[in-house]
């Protein structure tokens, strides 16, 4: 028995979508298999801009550099109501590459691109008017798979080294954290199962001293499980020697995480 006219055109047409929706579908962006060498040019703006360069060994510093190629290769960076240049760009991808360093084959599979507005925003990412607080922000929903900076706290966060507070280091953070399919402060993909229970305890008890106003961490880690791995990060890469004599078993667990071996 035949299929009826209404049953092949049924087929045809869904076959025809299949064709459409495979002709169309994002591509894989294809990096090349050897990287060109690192513009001298891009190399002076790190040295000036990022103080967590001047710690790394030649071998980490190749590195650093091999993984800033990359992720600019892989992510677009756009500028909203702003004009944006290569520094912007380096400090973004610096931001990127710092928590990941020592993970060669990590990827934010998470992203494709980073909005970078003139300033402060708000949480409906309007640049005027009231309610502009935020500085930084990992898209969800329609946004899902973007990150919004702003241009002038980026610069702050790498140029100011005491502050203890960098916001292309914090929401990096956060996608490492959203990498697992869940942001609860616990960066799963970079620890094993064992490792939990211990950091979600130390969280806790970190927290609850933040609340009682007996800690030198940014309070607003205390606001929730989701930002307090964000902030203390922060504070580990920008003041590693500091984090380790106010919080020396914080700071073994942290490096625990990010396996960098700063001090």
């Amino acid at each position: 028995m035949s299929p009826s006219p209404a049953l092949l055109f049924i087929l045809v047409l869904l076959l025809l979508l299949a064709v459409l929706w495979l002709w169309n579908r994002p591509k894989k962006k294809q990096l090349p298999k050897v990287l060109p060498p690192f513009p001298q040019e891009w190399r002076k703006i790190i040295e000036a801009k990022v103080h967590f360069y001047h710690h790394l060994s030649p071998e980490q510093k190749n590195t650093f550099e091999r993984d800033v190629q990359r992720f600019l290769q892989r992510i677009r960076i756009t500028g909203v109501e702003t004009d944006i240049d290569i520094t912007d760009k380096l400090l973004v991808a610096s931001g990127a590459v710092i928590p990941i360093l020592s993970f060669p084959n990590w990827e934010y599979q998470n992203l494709t691109e980073v909005l970078i507005y003139p300033d402060l925003f708000s949480k409906d990412f309007d640049t005027q008017g009231d309610g502009r607080y935020v500085s930084g922000m990992v898209g969800t929903g329609v946004m899902e798979g973007k990150m919004i900076l702003s241009k002038k706290s980026l610069h702050l966060g790498f140029d100011n080294n005491t502050d203890k507070k960098n916001v292309a280091i914090h929401e990096f953070i956060h996608l490492i954290d959203k990498a697992d399919g869940l942001i609860d402060g616990v960066p799963s993909l970079l620890v094993n199962r064992e490792f939990a229970l211990p950091w979600m305890e130390l969280m806790r008890q970190t927290i609850k001293q933040m609340g009682n106003g007996k800690s030198d961490i940014n309070p607003y880690g205390a606001t929730s499980i989701e930002e307090f791995f964000p902030v203390v990060s922060e504070y580990f890469f920008e003041r590693p020697k500091l984090f380790k004599k106010k919080h020396p078993e914080l700071f073994k667990q942290m490096d625990a995480i990010f396996k960098t071996g700063l001090l």
